[in-house]
């Protein structure tokens, strides 16, 4: 299959986002990206079912860590990996190109709206991708069509914010004193569909059936010990965005407190932090 490049956008405000800086860090920073998650995605990979022959849609796929990996398991299909980001496209396409796949396409999009051709895939994945429609129903709606009948969908999200420590525990750091808002499950973004009852009713306005919600319980890693990881995580772009306006007296003792956060959680197997996933399984009728 080819697919077209010219499609709409109806997310902007998350296309400005991560086909901006967002994109342009994540894909700076790919390998340690996914080593934070690893042990979840590895869960994840281990409990979704590929046939060798699957047609895959690999929705909001990032540098396409996910997408190479279900690739290889579909050897005699084809996926598909859509997202917002340029760039980090760009790296997905050269990274399966290094890695010999040939079963693989890319295309920049929009999955809310993205005019996928109808009752096309087996399967439709997300490992961290779904969360950010401004729009959730009429995105799964949409996806639901890319789908055969009988197909299905799986995918990783979050659970609710207080429920992850890996992130928490960052934003207690360094925020100083400082009141920092949550984000708020539901809106778009990392939260939007850490609400399992709200997952329920999106998916079954969507149309689609047998929806189920398996939590994940992983370590997160930030770094292989405390050294890597102060240095992967003091320049992340939310730590960067959480301190650049401190006067410089807070914003040493906000770093200071996330090198201890970092050295008081160096186990043998790398920095690591409690987190909590959900796996969402559903189908088209």
């Amino acid at each position: 299959m080819t697919y077209t490049q010219a499609t709409p956008i109806a997310n902007t405000d998350m296309a400005a986002i991560w086909d901006g800086e967002e994109g342009d860090d994540w894909t700076d920073n790919a390998d340690r990206y996914d080593a934070t998650d690893r042990w979840i995605a590895a869960r994840f990979h281990a409990e979704v079912a590929i046939a060798a022959t699957d047609l895959i849609l690999d929705i909001g796929c990032g540098t396409g860590t996910s997408t190479r990996t279900v690739a290889r398991k579909a050897r005699s299909g084809q996926v598909l990996g859509i997202d917002l980001s340029s760039r980090m496209l760009e790296y997905a396409r050269g990274r399966s190109q290094l890695e010999g796949l040939t079963n693989v396409e890319y295309v920049r999009g929009d999955a809310q709206v993205h005019p996928f051709p109808s009752d096309a895939f087996d399967v439709a994945i997300s490992t961290f991708g779904a969360m950010f429609f401004v729009d959730p129903v009429a995105a799964f709606t949409n996806i639901g069509r890319a789908l055969r009948s009988g197909g299905r969908i799986a995918l990783l999200s979050w659970q609710r914010f207080e429920d992850n420590r890996w992130l928490t525990a960052i934003l207690d750091a360094v925020a100083d004193g400082r009141d920092l808002p949550a984000p708020a499950p539901g809106e778009p973004g990392p939260f939007g569909l850490a609400v399992a009852d709200d997952v329920r009713q999106i998916l079954d306005r969507s149309g689609l059936v047998d929806v189920r919600l398996v939590p994940i319980a992983e370590p997160f890693c930030l770094g292989s010990d405390a050294e890597d990881a102060w240095e992967f995580v003091s320049t992340m772009g939310l730590v960067r965005g959480l301190t650049e306006e401190l006067a410089p007296e807070a914003k040493a003792r906000a770093l200071d407190n996330l090198r201890a956060l970092v050295a008081d959680h160096e186990t043998a197997e790398g920095v690591l932090l409690e987190s909590a996933a959900w796996l969402i399984t559903a189908g088209r009728p």
